[in-house]
């Protein structure tokens, strides 16, 4: 029995039509595709703040951190053998920036994120004695209660405001914004984040340059830039509020 191959053949497209997709292929490269960005969007030129993901909502959120402030564990550690190494690793942290006149005893400070106070304690042991803490859970008389998205004080407060906890704001505008708004005016606020390494599993957003901190701080200009070694924290950011 003899095969019979029938020969195929794939019909060709006319020319100009492929002119035209190639030239259509050709537009298509030099424009990038924009992603659309939100009102939680920190700025369209920068990648290097990141919220994570996973908090379905604000109140999502709280729970988790609360989950981490209320653990009996650690506020026994807090308070017992973790203490007194705390206030003196943070005692020359501020004692640093009094040499540097980033501070002074006469400043009316604030630490944002403060715990059960190890910040605040510090701050006095230097000679800040108008020094006081906020956080979720309250621990008198070193620390109030307050959302550091939304501090309960008044505008132009105080001189100075630190913290370590950046990383755990999920909303970083907001945190930035309300340490704007409660600073006077030459006020100094000091930041400790990280920026070689991912925080702990309970921090809603990650760092990776000190760009992002810049855009946010608007109001505030740019003072130093240092190395730290901070409990897990590499740098240490100063802004001064702008004057009016």
């Amino acid at each position: 029995m003899q095969l019979i191959y029938k020969k195929t053949t794939i019909p060709k497209l006319p020319m100009i039509i492929l002119v035209s997709l190639l030239f259509f292929l050709f537009l298509l490269s030099q424009f990038p595709i924009h992603h659309k960005t939100t009102a939680h969007s920190v700025s369209n030129s920068s990648t290097d703040l990141r919220i994570r993901h996973g908090y379905t909502s604000y109140d999502t959120y709280i729970e988790r951190q609360l989950n981490k402030t209320l653990n009996p564990k650690l506020r026994k550690i807090w308070t017992t053998r973790d203490w007194d190494r705390k206030v003196r690793v943070f005692s020359a942290f501020f004692d640093s920036l009094k040499r540097r006149s980033l501070l002074s005893n006469h400043s009316k400070a604030l630490s944002i994120g403060a715990r059960v106070g190890q910040e605040v304690a510090a701050l006095k042991l230097v000679g800040v004695e108008d020094s006081v803490g906020i956080d979720l859970v309250p621990r008198p008389p070193l620390v109030v209660e307050g959302d550091f998205h939304a501090q309960p004080f008044d505008n132009e407060t105080f001189d100075f405001e630190f913290s370590n906890v950046f990383d755990h704001a999920l909303y970083p505008w907001k945190f930035v914004g309300e340490i704007q708004r409660t600073l006077k005016s030459g006020g100094v606020c000091v930041l400790h984040v990280a920026l070689s390494r991912r925080t702990d599993k309970y921090s809603a957003n990650d760092l990776y340059s000190v760009g992002p901190l810049v855009e946010l701080f608007n109001g505030s200009d740019l003072v130093e830039v240092n190395k730290v070694d901070g409990f897990g924290l590499d740098t240490e950011v100063v802004f001064r509020k702008k004057i009016k």
